[in-house]
């Protein structure tokens, strides 16, 4: 350093050359470029300007639907999750959860899922300044370019369909774009069934896309051997790190990278730890065996358990890209993980569904035929 300011020095001493003039307006961008440079918090809100989060797993509607008045346009103190709060942390998609309880069944588990649809289209009715509706990659970017919050209808849970696949085809025109397979007889324990394998099929013809979080792995595995289309898990952390029922094998994990899926990691403490960093080794397990394509964010904010600490709330996610840029991640990886993963996920999914409509009409197939 003393090296540096006797050269400066020098370089005004009596008869050496004037240096050139000063450009106030680049000093200053080049100063604001150098500090943004080494302020990890500062470089992390830059990028997430160009590459907002797409955030996998959203408990909002089932918590709103247990909320008499809400706004949250103003801000919601009973939630986790408003509006101010997603554009603090530059969320620019939001998977909204379809998903019923678990004692949920038949004609109950349907009735809740389409009361859970008609909330949101009147949530996004209500709101409409600040969230759009979205079924596609395209529309996606349609809500970006209007300022606007996408949301997204899933995953439903497939207990909705009653095991008829007239009723995956009502909820795809209803605006569901991703099912959760967990807790049907055609998707248990030892993998799928031939009707599992049907509904499977048919999801990529509609262009629906298999949410894998919660299936037991023989059906995990099946449902990547089987899909034509991507697959994801909503909301898994790897187990590898973490021993939850929701978390992804790393062999579930190598199969997803090898088919283009998604891991979109939570921010539960149950699934990934009670600190932010801990949430950040799950994040980095899963680029490390799955690849940078295949690793996304889920807040699961809205949901029942408690959040990491410091991801109280969707505000917290350029804290977590800045521990992610302290790690070495790029921005290109970290362009990836919050954007880039998951359009690349509804395009192929659009593209599969486009291409798999010219092969096969819809399918009549009957659990009661195919597997007795």
């Amino acid at each position: 350093m003393a090296d540096l300011q006797d050269e400066a020095h020098a370089t005004g001493e009596v008869g050496d050359p004037d240096p050139p003039p000063a450009v106030a307006g680049h000093d200053a961008r080049q100063e604001a470029g150098e500090r943004e440079a080494a302020d990890p918090l500062a470089r992390a809100r830059a990028l997430l300007a160009a590459h907002p989060v797409a955030d996998g797993h959203s408990g909002l509607l089932w918590a709103l639907s247990g909320l008499s008045w809400y706004d949250l346009e103003l801000g919601e103190s009973a939630l986790q999750t408003d509006i101010p709060r997603l554009r603090e942390g530059a969320v620019g998609t939001l998977f909204w959860s379809l998903q019923v309880p678990g004692d949920f069944t038949g004609d109950r588990a349907v009735c809740a899922t389409l009361d859970l649809i008609d909330l949101a289209v009147s949530v996004v009715r209500d709101h409409s300044e600040g969230l759009w509706l979205a079924r596609t990659a395209s529309e996606v970017a349609d809500a970006r370019a209007h300022g606007r919050i996408a949301c997204l209808l899933g995953p439903a849970s497939a207990t909705a369909l009653g095991n008829s696949l007239g009723a995956l085809r009502a909820l795809h025109q209803l605006g569901v774009r991703s099912l959760s397979l967990s807790g049907t007889r055609w998707a248990g324990e030892e993998g799928l069934s031939r009707f599992g394998e049907e509904v499977v099929r048919e999801m990529n013809r509609l262009g629906v896309v298999a949410d894998l979080t919660g299936t037991p792995d023989a059906t995990a595995h099946r449902v990547l051997a089987v899909s034509r289309g991507p697959s994801l898990f909503s909301h898994s952390g790897a187990r590898a790190l973490t021993d939850h029922p929701d978390n992804a094998t790393d062999e579930a994990l190598t199969a997803l990278g090898a088919g283009g899926g998604l891991c979109m990691v939570p921010c539960a403490a149950a699934q990934t730890g009670d600190a932010l960093r801990d949430v950040a080794d799950h994040l980095d397990h899963v680029r490390r065996v799955a690849g940078p394509r295949c690793v996304g964010l889920a807040g699961s904010f809205d949901t029942d358990g408690p959040s990491a600490d410091g991801l109280a709330d969707p505000a917290a996610y350029p804290p977590l890209l800045a521990e992610l840029l302290d790690r070495g991640w790029s921005d290109a990886e970290l362009a990836l993980l919050t954007w880039e993963n998951t359009q690349r996920v509804l395009r192929d999914s659009d593209f599969t569904a486009r291409a798999t409509q010219l092969r096969r009409p819809p399918s009549t197939a009957t659990m009661e035929r195919l597997d007795g």
